[in-house]
């Protein structure tokens, strides 16, 4: 089986160049959708898709800000200001209101923490965020979104709706004390069902950098749609299965995160969905083993798998400084993570 190469073109300098901007937290218009879109519905909220905002803020003492529940189901107990997005808001417009109706405080995100997931049908965004104005709810002020809210110094007993929030706060505290991705806010561009833009990279030996690439229309970054029977992630391993089914079977592939992520949300069942600008790494499986289960020797490293859908083909990366970029990406992972909760 031949491996393919793109030969040298303007459209490869091009790509490259959309590489790059994705690279630095940017993003790119969703034109279609490549791979399992027959499996996948356009995102609706409150029909097939929950997203939920959560926040996570401290004061100057590094105290979090807490909110005392008043639904039935968790009366009294205190938790990270959290709620659903509501139909026509983005994701940040969501945060600003779920603080206020729940904490009291006008407030601004400074970066995504995390992406948590349980497939596509429910995605939690953790964001950092500062207060910049409004006053603490008192319990004077308690309604249906909350009874009060509170600065909580970690210590003192408190009883917690979910021990979850727990790491939530470790992952703010870290944050702020050693940022380990780039500021990271949502780009505000339309989707329509929930999917995956894969930067899906193979490396060879003598630093050398393949990505995977569909020809048509036009040379571009494969995506695919999420699939509610998986992890979100799972689109990645379609993509593979799709491209490269010999293959599939001897590598991992693994989403290391997302380099950005696209929504816009005003246009109810035409613009809710998702798309998450992820880098994904296919390695040879660490543990093959042959026909009689034996373990053996992982092959030195060399060129990409061949593929064999004549839709795809790898590029190898040009530009020394976008070639380096991804080699520290994949081995530090210094982007945004996305957690399965599956």
């Amino acid at each position: 089986m031949r491996f393919n190469a793109v030969p040298e073109s303007m459209e490869e300098a091009e790509l490259e160049e959309q590489l790059e901007r994705l690279l630095i937290g940017r993003g790119s218009e969703v034109t279609g959708c490549d791979v399992g879109l027959e499996l996948s519905k356009p995102a609706t909220l409150r029909k097939n898709v929950t997203y939920i905002v959560c926040s996570v803020i401290f004061n100057d003492k590094e105290e979090v800000l807490m909110v005392q529940e008043a639904k039935q189901d968790c009366y009294r107990q205190w938790y990270l200001p959290a709620g659903r997005v509501e139909v026509g808001e983005s994701l940040e417009e969501a945060l600003r209101r779920e603080v206020k109706e729940e904490a009291g405080f006008d407030c601004e995100p400074i970066t995504l923490l995390l992406i948590q997931e349980q497939g596509p049908q429910w995605i939690r965004f953790i964001f950092l965020a500062t207060v910049t104005g409004g006053s603490l709810k008192s319990l004077s002020a308690a309604d249906k979104e909350s009874l009060q809210a509170s600065w909580w110094d970690r210590q003192s007993v408190l009883p917690l709706r979910g021990r979850d929030i727990l790491r939530l706060i470790d992952c703010g505290l870290k944050y702020r004390g050693d940022p380990w991705h780039p500021v990271t806010l949502p780009v505000d561009l339309s989707c329509r069902h929930v999917v995956q833009r894969l930067v899906l990279v193979f490396t060879g030996a003598e630093r050398q950098v393949w990505v995977l690439l569909i020809k048509a229309p036009v040379l571009h970054l494969p995506t695919a749609a999420a699939v509610k029977t998986h992890a979100v992630t799972w689109a990645a391993n379609m993509v593979v299965q799709d491209a490269m089914p010999s293959a599939y079977r001897d590598h991992d592939v693994n989403t290391l995160g997302a380099f950005s992520l696209q929504h816009n949300g005003r246009q109810h069942g035409k613009t809710d969905g998702v798309c998450f600008n992820t880098l994904v790494e296919l390695t040879p499986d660490h543990a093959r083993r042959n026909e009689d289960g034996e373990k053996v020797e992982r092959p030195p490293p060399g060129p990409p798998p061949p593929v064999e859908n004549p839709q795809y083909v790898w590029h190898r990366v040009q530009k020394v400084t976008l070639r380096e970029t991804l080699l520290e990406k994949t081995k530090n992972t210094s982007i945004l993570p996305i957690h399965s909760l599956y």
